[in-house]
């Protein structure tokens, strides 16, 4: 019994140590990553390892993975422009290596190949490039910028075996001199601009105080005319109007009495004679407005109603002597005054 102990023993050791054996001689690729193996004795093998688990001879291979997925970098760079003004920019990268050009960075670079090649070469093309700019081309042109760099640089990479599978211009600044020549740039263009309007709306009002005077003149020349034609009897006529508008409304209004001019009024008692306009034209006298005896009416008596309101012919009174004024300077009433008789 202790014997048959003794060999499970033995047997489970052996085998501990076979697998111990084992595991050291096995390692993994992990997907996006590729193997290089070094050897001892032939160095650096051009056979690049993919995806899985691999054997290798312990202590005399060693396997060195290496990430071929992309990965992003960012490059900071200062430089002068064609007008010899300071630009900052900052270039982002998106970079990974050539699979079957493993062995060769790996033997001429190293593990850290991204940090010896891209600093160097990103700095080379942007100061190449971006020579070749005015400060205000960097701007306008910025498209046309970011292709000749990422053309450049793709040109450049391809030799150290990279693949740059996106270059673009993240951050693209001046000087503070420049920053401030602009910001002052810009200023004296809002004032031209603003002196320019001013200019116009200058222009602007003369030509329309200029149509203004010539409609005004004309409209003088007009009424001159008139006046020339037909003498005073537009302006009576004017002022006929007027006195048409007042009547018509004071005839309206209960609460309002009206006295003609001082020295042409009496009290009416019934018998006043009509003035005629040659009398009034020969004796300079004027003619009162209400020296007319009103129309007949009922008279009132206690206890009578009206089935209407009171009859008013104050209005009816001025407008009769105002339309026999008119006819008295040979001006025919318009067609609204004749309408109050």
């Amino acid at each position: 019994m202790a014997q048959v102990f003794n060999r499970i023993g033995q047997f489970g050791l052996g085998l501990a140590v076979v697998g111990t054996v084992v595991n050291s001689a096995l390692y993994n690729v992990d997907g996006g990553h590729r193997a290089v193996i070094f050897d001892r004795f032939a160095g650096i093998k051009k056979l690049v390892v993919g995806e899985g688990t691999h054997f290798f001879i312990p202590w005399v291979q060693k396997p060195i993975i290496f990430d071929i997925r992309s990965r992003p970098r960012n490059v900071p760079v200062i430089t002068g422009s064609k007008d010899l003004q300071n630009v900052n920019i900052t270039l982002r990268i998106l970079f990974r290596p050539v699979p079957e050009s493993l062995p060769k960075i790996y033997t001429i670079l190293g593990v850290d190949y991204d940090e010896r090649v891209l600093p160097s070469i990103t700095t080379e093309v942007l100061k190449a490039v971006v020579a070749q700019f005015d400060a205000g081309e960097l701007i306008t042109q910025r498209e046309l910028v970011s292709q000749k760099v990422s053309e450049d640089l793709t040109e450049r990479a391809s030799q150290f075996g990279l693949i740059l599978d996106d270059i673009s211009l993240t951050h693209l600044t001046f000087g503070k001199e420049f920053t401030q020549a602009v910001e002052l740039k810009q200023v004296a263009q809002q004032e031209a601009e603003k002196a320019r309007f001013l200019v116009e709306k200058a222009e602007q009002q003369k030509k329309a105080a200029i149509i203004t005077a010539e409609g005004d003149a004309q409209a003088a020349s007009l009424i001159a005319k008139s006046l020339g034609e037909a003498g005073d009897g537009i302006v009576e006529l004017r002022r006929i109007e007027a006195a048409e508008d007042i009547a018509h409304n004071l005839s309206k209004s209960r609460q309002v009495a009206y006295l003609p001019p001082a020295g042409n009024w009496a009290p009416s008692t019934g018998t006043e004679q009509r003035v005629k306009p040659s009398e009034e034209q020969e004796t300079g006298a004027t003619l009162p407005l209400e020296v007319f005896p009103p129309r007949d009416r009922p008279q009132e008596t206690a206890g009578s109603s009206r089935a209407g309101p009171p009859r008013d012919d104050r209005g009816c009174s001025i407008v009769n002597a105002l339309h026999e004024k008119v006819h008295g300077y040979g001006v025919t009433p318009p067609l609204s005054f004749r309408d109050h008789r």
